[in-house]
C-alpha cells in the first residue's frame, strides 16, 4: 500500500495534469463567478482510474497548482485558495479507490461491471471536490449570493448544479473513450 509510484505514473499524472489544466481553458458553462460546468476532470479521473487514489490526488494537486500559478484561479483568501485549488482537486484522487476493480474488469472484458465502479469512482470524487467547495462557499462566498437567499442554499445548490454536470459530462467522455480505448486505464500488471 505504501509503495512509491512507477516512474511511468509520475509522467503520466504530470501530464494529464496538464491537460486537466488545458481543459479547463476551454469555454465552460458558468453558472456563477467561479461555479461553471466542465469536463476537465476527465484526465484526474483517468489517472484514478490508472493508478489509484494516490496517482489520482497527485495529478489533482498538480492541476490545482497550474490553476493557480497560471492565473486561471479566483482568488479571495489565501486560505479559499488552498481550500479550493489545492484540496478539493487533490481530493477528487478518491476517485481512483476502485482502480483495481476497474481495471480488473476492463482487463478481463466486463465492461458493464467496470462501469459500475467508474460510475461509483466519479460520484466519489466529484463528491469529495463538491464537499470542499461547498465549504468553501459557506465561508467565503456569501457576497455572491442574491439578496435575501441564505449562504447555506446557495452554496449549496450552486456547487450542487456544478458537481452533477461536470460529474454528467464526465462520464458521458469517459463513456465514449473507454470502451474504444480500455487499454489507457489497464496497466500492464492488469492485462492478461
Amino acid at each position: 500500500m505504501n509503495k512509491a509510484l512507477p516512474l511511468q505514473a509520475k509522467i503520466e499524472i504530470a501530464i494529464f495534469a496538464a491537460l486537466a489544466f488545458l481543459i479547463d481553458l476551454l469555454p465552460s458553462i458558468k453558472i456563477a463567478i467561479g461555479v461553471s460546468i466542465s469536463f476537465s476532470m476527465v484526465p484526474i479521473f483517468i489517472m484514478c482510474f490508472r493508478w489509484g487514489v494516490k496517482g489520482g490526488a497527485l495529478s489533482g494537486f498538480l492541476w490545482g497548482i497550474l490553476q493557480l500559478a497560471l492565473g486561471n484561479a479566483y482568488i479571495l483568501t489565501p486560505l479559499q485558495a488552498f481550500i479550493e485549488y489545492v484540496i478539493a482537486v487533490t481530493f477528487i484522487g478518491f476517485g481512483g479507490i476502485f482502480s483495481s476493480s476497474i481495471k480488473g474488469y476492463l482487463a478481463n472484458n466486463q465492461r458493464s461491471k467496470a462501469f459500475f465502479f467508474i460510475i461509483l469512482s466519479l460520484i466519489i470524487g466529484s463528491f469529495a471536490r463538491y464537499f470542499c467547495h461547498f465549504i468553501a462557499g459557506l465561508i467565503f462566498w456569501g457576497f455572491a449570493a442574491p439578496k435575501g437567499m441564505p449562504v447555506l442554499w446557495y452554496s449549496f445548490s450552486m456547487n450542487g448544479i456544478s458537481m452533477i454536470g461536470s460529474l454528467l459530462s464526465c462520464l458521458v467522455i469517459l463513456s465514449l473513450l473507454i470502451p474504444s480505448a480500455s487499454r489507457m486505464i489497464v496497466t500492464k500488471s492488469h492485462s492478461s
